[in-house]
Parts: structure tokens; C-alpha cells; sequence
């Protein structure tokens, strides 16, 4: 690993976890992106310090700003989607629901987005089939072997709005928050 990384970030997006990573040279000029240890974007030998620098993840458009403080020392700020890391997470927490289980060893993460009702299961869409049920609806799905689904119904509260349980092989399982 070298001794410039100078940054690191976790991403929640509906198809996982993404760990960003950012070396900045600032005696070369050289800027380094990789996202989960795979490297997308190098520079080497920038004369201008500062700046930002633009760069997908998933279907999010992330970019970080490099930005110095005095003399020199420099702040980094990653941008996803147009807003501060802080404000995607808490809009994230509004329109996704995440749930993460173990099958056997296997760590599992299930994500829905609220507004299409996709359901990714560790990074990857699956197939779904949606029924009305007496008190809201059911999203079924399979997780390998395992029949799941999530239960949308109403909280009876109006300022809290939906329930979203995640059900697998008929036993319920807790959120987790990104």
C-alpha cells in the first residue's frame, strides 16, 4: 500500500458496499482512485495540486474534491450524486431499506430501493414477484435455496409512513443502517 493514500470512504449503493480509496503525491502531483481495491483512475505528474477529480461508482456519479488548507496540507471531500458524502447517506437511509443476514459463514446483504421496489441481493438484482396481502404487499425473492420476501404495510402512523420486514424462510430479520 503506499504512503500516499491519503483517504478512504464507505459507500452504501444499492449494490453494496463500495470502499473508495484516494492517493494524492504532493510532491509529484499523483492522484490514485481505486474502488474495492481496484484501481480506475491514475495521474501521474499534475503540476496543479488542487482540483477534483470525477469518477463512477455503480450508477453513482462520485467526485472528489482536493482542496488546500495552508501551506501544505490538503482536505479531501468525496461528492455523490451532487451531495456531501453526509447528505447521500441520509437520503440513501430515505429511499433504500437494508438488511444484512448469514447463511451458514456467508454474510448476506439484502437492499431495496423504496421507490422502484428492486431488490438487490450482495450487489446483484434478482428476480422478484410482487402479491397484495391483507394488510399491504409482499416482494418475493429467492436467496439461493432460501424462499425470502419483504412485507410492506403501513405503520398506522402517518408521520412514519411504511414497514419494510425482511422474511427469509419465514423468519424475520433486522435492518441494519448504512
Amino acid at each position: 500500500m503506499s504512503s500516499d493514500l491519503v483517504a478512504t470512504w464507505e459507500v452504501a449503493l444499492s449494490d453494496g458496499v463500495h470502499l473508495i480509496e484516494f492517493e494524492h503525491g504532493t510532491t509529484t502531483g499523483k492522484r490514485v482512485i481505486r474502488v474495492d481495491g481496484k484501481e480506475i483512475h491514475r495521474e501521474e505528474w499534475m503540476f496543479k495540486l488542487v482540483g477534483k477529480e470525477t469518477f463512477q461508482v455503480g450508477k453513482a456519479k462520485c467526485e472528489i474534491a482536493i482542496e488546500a488548507v495552508s501551506g501544505f496540507a490538503y482536505e479531501y471531500t468525496l461528492q455523490v450524486n451532487g451531495k456531501s458524502l453526509q447528505k447521500f447517506r441520509e437520503n440513501q437511509r430515505k429511499i433504500t431499506q437494508s438488511w444484512i443476514l448469514h447463511i451458514g459463514d456467508n454474510p448476506i446483504r439484502v437492499t431495496m430501493e423504496k421507490d422502484t421496489v428492486d431488490v438487490w441481493v450482495n450487489g446483484d438484482k434478482v428476480n422478484t414477484a410482487a402479491e397484495f396481502v391483507d394488510d399491504g404487499t409482499e416482494t418475493h425473492f429467492e436467496i439461493g435455496a432460501h424462499s425470502a420476501y419483504i412485507k410492506i404495510c403501513s405503520s398506522g402512523k402517518r408521520r412514519s409512513g411504511l414497514v419494510h420486514q425482511l422474511f427469509v424462510d419465514d423468519v424475520e430479520i433486522p435492518t441494519v443502517s448504512d
